[in-house]
């Protein structure tokens, strides 16, 4: 199995340990976690427009369309898990190492897409919701939506069971609002029952029973999962990989179920409140909320409806945030400020909303719902399809590879998906196609379906013909074969800061420079995954351990030389853990390299060299 030593969502990699947990029934309740956060993605309020859709024209007919989302859901989601507690890398990485550059970088333009289109769903829930409960105007609800930014995160810094603890709030507000909203509404329960019966009425619902499909199963919660379950730590061995796959699968039907039961719910209302009253052509949220009250005679439906869609939406763009991170870590190696990026995550859906809201108004809120849908069906099948490749990789998983009758199972999944997606796809095109009279337009229109086709077809194509070696896909660089000594100066210990970066020779190059034979170097290196950020030292994950080896290995050269070298890793605060790790090891010189950024850079991507000088007594040199 290959390793790698950039992990995605750094400040909680391997940040939980149930191995701590002390009895057996809390070791166990300690892998239950990754799947809450990722099952809120299948109940935002993008699925909400479809479900009532369904249940206003169809009545409890597709109940079983639900079902089989769901089905197909947790089936893709195991998938996903597996992958990334056995590879330790997440979705966005492995597809980084199997892809060629162009492909990689449209793959991953397509998930910020996914993710934006997602967020967009959340702000507008968020929006609606609280013009439902207060009165608040949309476009004040969608600037409200910027505080989500703070609030995550206030509970990444909490720790990571604090921020699955309040996702698991807000679905359980959802789920007892809907829970309470059955009791008003009184379905019909033999009506209920006999939804679960496979049968589609007519054309409309079948093209109802693809958009709920398309809303249901979201792409970026399978970014999303691979690397939440490599929060836990666990042992590398047999018995402890396998103990965690079947511990996620416990968390993921659990999850997904609750999800089932919400979407359920909500096309359970709408039949009961809608179908049942003639009422079938109700799609929007906010007709859904108007009518609620007169039809089941009680103030209280409309509120509880509201409170659900808030927290719907508070929840989902969480998730959907974190999920954006790791596309970006995962595809382009990039790792900024967290600051920053929940804010291109927030203001990617923001802005285009704001847009729309002034220039068309709030009519437009529900045709913005749709094209969020229609933007995730057409980024779903790019996920699907990578994930089945490596989940099969026999060289990658080893004995963990997915079975053949699961094989066959999964591309059985996926064309299901592709091919009720690529329906919803085109049929959108083509209506946009019909809706505009410029040759231009329509030529570009065809153009782009063309090279999504030909993507698709790469995407599906190019891991079975991949027989070179897979690329090199660890930020880090690569380790130099020798190293030269040109110099000596008499320091007794000298640090070296590594980012295993290209500055990392020049500092090496340096310290060679100004060591005698006596003097000790002591290597330091700081770990920042997710798990460093949440776990500190205890961290054990996939990117500390190859930090190691890569430190160790640089120890190795130097020592070759003739140096006596020491290889230290530090965890979560760079300047912090530096100044510390000098300060323990009497070092009376530090060196360290130049970034290569000032101003605004600092602060996107992190600034060491003038924190670290203010918090230690020793002469820094900086390699340039």
């Amino acid at each position: 199995m290959s390793v790698e030593k950039d992990r995605s969502l750094n400040e909680v990699h391997h940040k939980i340990d149930p191995s701590k947990a002390g009895k057996k029934w809390k070791k166990i309740f300690a892998f239950f976690g990754p799947a809450y956060l990722v099952s809120v993605g299948y109940m935002d309020p993008g699925n909400w427009a479809t479900d009532i859709a369904g249940g206003s024209q169809f009545g409890y007919g597709l109940i079983w369309v639900l079902l089989m989302s769901n089905f197909i859901a947790l089936f893709l989601q195991s998938l996903s898990a597996r992958l990334g507690i056995v590879q330790g890398r997440d979705l966005a990485q492995c597809s980084r190492e199997a892809y060629p550059p162009a492909i990689n970088f449209t793959l991953y333009l397509l998930a910020e897409i996914a993710i934006a289109a997602c967020d967009l769903a959340e702000v507008l829930g968020m929006a609606i919701g609280l013009n439902l409960l207060c009165g608040l105007p949309i476009i004040w609800g969608v600037l409200v939506t910027l505080l989500d930014t703070i609030l995550l995160l206030y509970l990444q810094k909490l720790g990571m069971r604090k921020l699955e603890a309040f996702i698991i709030t807000l679905i359980a507000i959802i789920g007892g609002c809907f829970l309470i909203e059955m009791f008003y509404a009184k379905p019909d329960l033999h009506e209920v029952v006999k939804g679960f019966v496979p049968r589609l009425p007519n054309h409309a619902a079948l093209y109802i029973a693809i958009g709920i499909i398309g809303a249901t199963v979201m792409p970026h919660n399978l970014y999303l999962h691979s690397a939440l379950v490599q929060t836990r730590k666990i042992n590398r061995n047999h018995g402890s990989i396998m103990k965690s796959l079947r511990l996620n699968n416990i968390d993921s039907a659990l999850a997904l179920n609750i999800a089932f039961f919400v979407n359920a719910a909500i096309l359970i209302l709408a039949a009961a409140a809608f179908f049942n009253t003639g009422h079938h052509e109700i799609a929007s949220l906010q007709d859904a909320h108007k009518l609620l009250a007169p039809l089941l005679g009680s103030k209280w439906a409309p509120i509880l409806f509201a409170i659900a869609l808030i927290a719907a939406g508070q929840s989902s763009t969480v998730t959907g945030t974190l999920a954006g991170q790791i596309v970006m870590e995962g595809y382009l190696r990039i790792r900024i400020n967290p600051v920053v990026r929940r804010l291109i995550t927030r203001l990617l859906a923001i802005v285009p909303t704001l847009i729309v809201i002034m220039v068309a108004g709030d009519k437009m809120i529900d045709q913005l719902l749709i094209f969020s849908q229609v933007l995730l069906s057409m980024q779903l099948a790019f996920a699907v399809i990578p994930l089945i490749h490596f989940v099969s990789d026999q060289k990658k998983m080893g004995v963990y590879t997915i079975s053949k009758p699961t094989k066959i199972a999964a591309w059985c999944v996926a064309a299901v998906i592709l091919v009720l997606n690529l329906k919803l796809f085109l049929e959108s095109i083509s209506d946009w196609m019909h809706g505009t009279t410029s040759l231009a337009v329509q030529m570009l229109l065809v153009l782009f379906v063309i090279l999504v086709g030909i993507l698709l077809l790469i995407t599906i194509i190019y891991p079975f013909l991949l027989k070179r070696r897979a690329r090199n896909i660890s930020v880090h660089g690569n380790i130099p074969h020798t190293l030269t000594a040109e110099g000596i100066k008499p320091f007794s210990k000298i640090a070296l800061a590594l980012d295993y970066g290209d500055n990392d020779l020049k500092v090496m190059h340096y310290a060679m420079r100004l060591a005698n034979t006596g003097t000790e170097l002591v290597l330091i290196h700081i770990v920042e995954s997710v798990s460093a950020h949440m776990m500190g030292n205890e961290a054990d994950d996939y990117e500390a351990r190859k930090d190691q080896e890569h430190i160790d290995e640089y120890v190795k050269l130097l020592e070759e030389q003739g140096y006596k070298a020491t290889g230290i890793l530090g965890f979560n605060k760079r300047s912090a853990e530096i100044a510390r790790l000098i300060k323990e090891n009497n070092c009376d010189l530090l060196i360290i390299g130049s970034h290569g950024h000032t101003g605004v850079l600092d602060w996107l991507f992190g600034e060491t060299i003038n924190t670290v000088r203010h918090m230690i007594d020793i002469p820094v040199f900086i390699a340039r």
